[in-house]
């Protein structure tokens, strides 16, 4: 299908004038008349119904124009990645789990803008977008195209997706009222739930408080949950050392830590990509 068809017919779908598509696009009317007759012909149905009033899209061109308004995006988009000057010079898309934004890799530095600075080394001419998610919604994604890259708690095995081990993550339990496992109280403890990973370790590890009164899967509302409730929780260890550290809470110390692997994962067509290799490793080193 030939661009100008598209472009066309979305002018004609916003001015609904022959008149006015021609003028604006700077050719005749009659041009206009034979892309639009040559765009129906080639999907077999009727797109625009004309009338002494105007011009508007039939049923079947009002499905149309959702369609060719993606297709015209996704030949812009191919258009701009084959124009960049190389893999340095690409659109990139990444998603993070929740949990690794805000100090994951290093006191008082964000782990997404850690990753940007990164990224930014490795491909300084790059447009990246990035995003927090959840494991199952970014596999999805890597799939679907949606994504470039994901960094994740839980793999989601599938045929067409590629994942590496990046380092690991520690959860620490800290308390604003328990210096001790015996002195926790399970009516005030905070259930964390931040992957399947960490659920099971957690039920091995403390039976008697994986059932509580309240329980999330993030690490920024257990937070807010233990301000607000007090009580106990297990949180990343750099928010909960802070914590510590400000006098807002104290270490259960004999609570035993619980590590939480990250992955890299891509698309199986990206594995052995010269740029995803150099990120990957680089994310690898930093959680290192």
């Amino acid at each position: 299908m030939q661009l100008e068809l598209l472009e066309t017919f979305l002018d004609l779908a916003e001015t609904r004038s022959f008149h006015r598509t021609a003028e604006r696009l700077g050719i005749t009317q009659s041009t206009v008349s034979t892309r639009i007759r040559s765009l129906e012909a080639l999907l077999g149905r009727p797109l625009l119904r004309r009338s002494r009033a105007g011009s508007e899209l039939t049923p079947e061109g009002l499905r149309f124009e959702l369609h060719a308004r993606a297709l015209r995006r996704d030949w812009a988009e191919a258009v701009a990645a084959v124009q960049a000057g190389g893999p340095e010079g690409q659109a990139l898309r990444i998603a993070y789990q929740h949990d690794l934004s805000g100090g994951t890799m290093g006191e008082g530095q964000s782990g997404a803008g850690r990753w940007i600075a990164e990224i930014r080394a490795l491909m300084p001419a790059a447009r990246i977008y990035i995003e927090a998610d959840y494991s199952n919604q970014m596999c999805a994604d890597l799939v679907a195209g949606a994504l470039d890259l994901a960094l994740l708690f839980t793999p989601k095995p599938h045929p067409d997706l590629h994942f590496e081990t990046l380092g690991e993550i520690g959860y620490v339990m800290i308390s604003t009222e328990a210096g001790r496992l015996a002195e926790v109280a399970p009516q005030r403890y905070i259930l964390a739930n931040y992957s399947p990973a960490f659920a099971a370790a957690h039920s091995a590890l403390l039976p008697e408080l994986s059932v509580a009164p309240v329980s999330s899967g993030q690490s920024a509302v257990v937070a807010d949950l233990l301000a607000a409730l007090g009580g106990t929780a297990y949180l990343r260890r750099e928010t909960a050392l802070r914590l510590c550290t400000e006098g807002r809470a104290r270490r259960v110390a004999d609570a035993p830590e619980i590590p939480q692997p990250v992955f890299a994962a891509t698309h199986l067509r990206n594995r052995h990509r010269g740029i995803y290799r150099r990120l990957i490793s680089r994310l690898r080193a930093s959680f290192g």
